[in-house]
């Protein structure tokens, strides 16, 4: 599917570790790094689009993730005249783009880059949120820094909150040591108490 412009509809995955990490992919067989993404079929919304191709990309699954936000509009890049297949009717110049950024909720065993029988990707680790929009193709740069740029606030004000649920759990989990530690040292001061009294008592009974 080719819009009149050339460009065809595809949507992008930043997916986010609740540490701030992303997942980043080897094309299967080249050297080129990127974030799982994939064109859009006719009868697709981008966001039916997206899971779609969560799953064929990474074996993922919608209960594996939530969604945390999305680009508002299209990002469109340019393919490199290189990669433009001339004699194809319509012609696709470029991509258009809507990016979606997931929280990962689940195990890193579910990840599956052999979902297909064509897989897309034979590598994956988590890098630095930032670390895409330097090191993806140069043809891809733009959109990838205007995607981060975007969605950074919803990715900060997240990792923020995770930070503070963790931050008050450890909290609880600290005043509940302290909670307990007290009442140990509680109940060993009546027990020395208590042991001191015996001691008195039949020190008292041998000398009478």
């Amino acid at each position: 599917m080719i819009d009149p412009d050339g460009y065809r509809p595809n949507v992008g995955i930043i997916l986010l570790r609740d540490d701030g990490r992303v997942f980043w992919a080897r094309r299967a067989f080249k050297d080129g790094w990127q974030f799982p993404q994939g064109g859009m079929r006719s009868d697709e919304t981008p966001l039916e689009a997206m899971y779609r191709e969560l799953h064929e990309e990474t074996g993922l699954r919608p209960h594996h993730v939530q969604v945390l936000g999305a680009t508002p509009g299209w990002l469109r890049y340019r393919l490199p005249p290189r990669m433009v297949r001339r004699n194809q009717k319509p012609m696709c110049i470029g991509q258009k783009q809507v990016w979606f950024l997931l929280r990962f909720v689940g195990e890193e065993s579910a990840v599956r880059l052999d979902a297909t029988d064509e897989p897309e990707f034979d590598q994956w680790r988590w890098v630095d949120f930032w670390y895409p929009a330097s090191h993806v193709v140069a043809f891809k740069r733009d959109v990838y820094q205007r995607a981060l740029r975007h969605l950074a606030p919803i990715a900060t004000s997240y990792s923020h909150a995770t930070l503070d649920d963790a931050l008050a759990v450890a909290g609880q989990m600290t005043e509940s040591a302290f909670a307990a530690a007290e009442q140990m040292a509680e109940s060993a001061r009546a027990m020395a108490e208590g042991m001191a009294d015996l001691a008195e008592r039949l020190g008292l009974a041998k000398a009478g």
